[in-house]
């Protein structure tokens, strides 16, 4: 199964403006992901001290069974490489155009879509597959056709702009499977109709 997720404002935006490296998620991006850290954090003060909402900490739990990932160049480096660590519980394919000698070995980059799906799916065996962010990385493989499970988590923000996850190139009928809130989020969880 080949799941994607990722998490928007209410008024569908992944990142705020002026998202990069050295800006993170952009102007008031972080917002998006208090879910996963509890509470209020940033990217110069990651450690939130906050405890887990019982349903994030659950659904945190389910994206870690994924047995291989694939994640953007662009959220790879606004991210900050995360530090030359891979913070998840599976390998991670960055999706890249470039490929240069100084990028961290922890992670696996590879230069197209289909084979990154390849490789994670050599990797992954009878596991799920994880499509990250950014937008860009999910819309690419939605109008590939071989998304099964598209999730998407909504923060309780408005952004006002920044980056859409949707851009109007991908259409699809969708089942709601699972539907979880927190105080920091609501969960959906959609299969993708063939």
């Amino acid at each position: 199964m080949i799941h994607a997720g990722i998490t928007i404002s209410l008024d569908g935006f992944v990142a705020g403006p002026n998202w990069g490296p050295g800006r993170g998620l952009g102007d008031g991006g972080e917002r998006l992901h208090y879910w996963v850290f509890g509470g209020p954090w940033s990217y110069e003060n990651p450690s939130s001290g906050h405890d887990l909402h019982p349903v994030d900490a659950q659904v945190i739990a389910e994206m870690n069974q994924a047995g291989a990932a694939i994640v953007g160049r662009g959220m790879f480096d606004a991210a900050g490489q995360w530090g030359g660590e891979n913070p998840f519980a599976s390998p991670i394919f960055v999706l890249t155009n470039r490929v240069t000698d100084d990028l961290p070995t922890a992670f696996t980059y590879v230069t197209g879509a289909e084979e990154a799906l390849r490789q994670a799916r050599e990797t992954a065996g009878d596991r799920p597959i994880g499509i990250g962010g950014g937008a860009d990385v999910i819309r690419q493989y939605l109008r590939m056709g071989v998304v099964d499970r598209l999730s998407i988590t909504i923060a309780p923000v408005v952004l006002g702009g920044g980056t859409a996850l949707f851009d109007g190139t991908f259409q699809a009928d969708l089942d709601l499977v699972d539907c979880r809130t927190s105080p920091l989020a609501t969960h959906l969880t959609y299969d993708i109709r063939r």
